[in-house]
């Protein structure tokens, strides 16, 4: 077979680990793709980049690399979406196949990427836009291929989870803990993609399009962040017995799919209660095959190229196939696409919840915050309430709700608020059994 030739485009902490790795690994890589792999150009606007491009056909210019008639795979890790959105798009046109790690262009443009790409019978593969080097996609796409996917939860951003980590083992703030994820290059000057949900959501759109067999909707994902929790929270939910991880949630019920990421109380005996730092993780419910586990590096330079050059070496095994034999895009085929299952908005969630609240240290109060609860079809499952410190007349008051409809709890926090005894806004936190 002849040598497949790759274009890779941007040369920053990936595109060098790609390099770095396909170097390092030729041998190997080659032997499995039954084909040499050879870079055949490379475009980068940096002049320091942390591999070796001697002897490299280089250019400063992307779309020449998407319009160059010797690449065969064009490699796209420039990241944000409008510019790669059009370098993908002009590669498609050009008859080019494409693997990228571009989770938010996939989540946001995917549908109109795959439609472009399958007109011209070229693969557009992207597992390093998902969890970095766990490969997540191919295991859900490929190897749960038999089983109806019942519910995914995942720890998709590692910057969130080594905030929670660092807050729970150390009992730190949140500011104080970002402030270090931000000095060790674990998170951006400007976090809010990481610390509110964004980067999660986009990967759990992609998650949840494979496992359900939908089209991508990233503007139907509920999305919150961890900026609102604070040390006690996670002091207390240790003593219930769980731990707070942000997750991203899929679910497939009797109303359609839930697509959510925010914090979540999960039983401390769970596997996925454990995963620390910036390692990520993810939970499959199959019908067939019960949870699955899938643990490992979310980010960083080689684990992503481990999966950016999976992928390469799936589209060089499947270049001289006929594109209706190769894997679909999604895990279905395009026509198989269920567009017509709803989204479950966040007010139709049905979730057990903590509740945290500052109470007047008097008698009467939890009675009558039990009662506003019991009206409103919800029960407490576990209470904690402590005692006043020297001279204090507030007291906080933790409750652990059993199941209730997200709109019904919403209204019972309200009712509870306006009691004369509550100071201040109350806490909440949603609480997954992941069983």
């Amino acid at each position: 077979m002849k040598p497949v030739k790759i274009g890779i485009c941007g040369l920053g902490t990936v595109g060098s680990g790609t390099v770095n790795v396909l170097h390092r690994n030729s041998r190997v890589i080659n032997a499995r793709a039954g084909c040499d792999i050879v870079i055949g150009q490379v475009a980068c606007r940096r002049d320091d980049v942390d591999c070796d491009i001697s002897g490299l056909n280089v250019t400063r210019d992307i779309f020449e690399v998407a319009t160059n008639p010797d690449i065969d795979i064009l490699i796209e890790l420039i990241g944000g979406i409008d510019v790669a959105r059009e370098l993908i798009l002009k590669a498609i046109e050009h008859g080019k196949h494409v693997v990228t790690a571009n989770k938010a262009l996939i989540a946001e443009h995917g549908n109109e990427i795959f439609a472009a790409a399958n007109e011209k019978g070229v693969t557009v593969a992207f597992e390093a836009a998902v969890a970095g080097g766990i490969p997540i996609i191919k295991a859900i796409r490929e190897g749960l291929s038999a089983n109806k996917i019942e519910w995914l939860a995942g720890i998709i951003n590692g910057t969130g989870n080594f905030i929670l980590t660092e807050m729970r083992d150390k009992g730190r703030g949140f500011s104080e803990v970002l402030e270090e994820a931000q000095e060790l290059g674990y998170a951006e000057a400007d976090p809010t993609f990481d610390v509110e949900g964004i980067d999660a959501a986009h990967k759990l759109v992609i998650l949840a399009s494979i496992a359900f067999g939908i089209p991508l909707q990233f503007d139907k994902v509920f999305t919150e962040g961890i900026s609102r929790i604070a040390p006690q929270d996670v002091q207390y939910a240790q003593e219930l017995g769980y731990r707070i991880k942000h997750l991203g949630i899929a679910q497939k019920g009797p109303k359609g799919i839930e697509l959510r990421v925010h914090p979540t109380l999960i039983p401390q005996k769970r596997l996925i209660a454990n995963v620390d730092g910036v390692m990520n993780a993810v939970l499959v419910k199959g019908d067939a095959v019960g949870p699955t586990l899938y643990y490992g590096a979310g980010a960083g330079a080689e684990p992503t190229a481990s999966a950016v050059l999976a992928d390469i070496v799936d589209v060089a095994r499947t270049l001289t196939a006929d594109p209706e034999h190769r894997v679909p895009y999604l895990g279905f085929q395009q026509e198989q696409l269920r567009s017509e299952l709803e989204i479950v908005p966040i007010e139709e969630v049905e979730t057990a919840y903590y509740l945290r609240m500052s109470a007047l240290d008097k008698p009467g109060v939890l009675s009558q915050v039990a009662q506003i609860l019991s009206d409103s079809g919800i029960s407490i499952e576990a209470l904690i309430q402590k005692e006043a410190a020297d001279e204090e007349e507030i007291v906080p008051l933790i409750l652990l709700t059993n199941r209730a409809v997200e709109k019904q709890l919403v209204e019972a926090i309200i009712k509870i608020e306006s009691l004369s005894s509550i100071t201040g806004p109350i806490t909440r936190i949603r609480v997954e059994p992941l069983k």
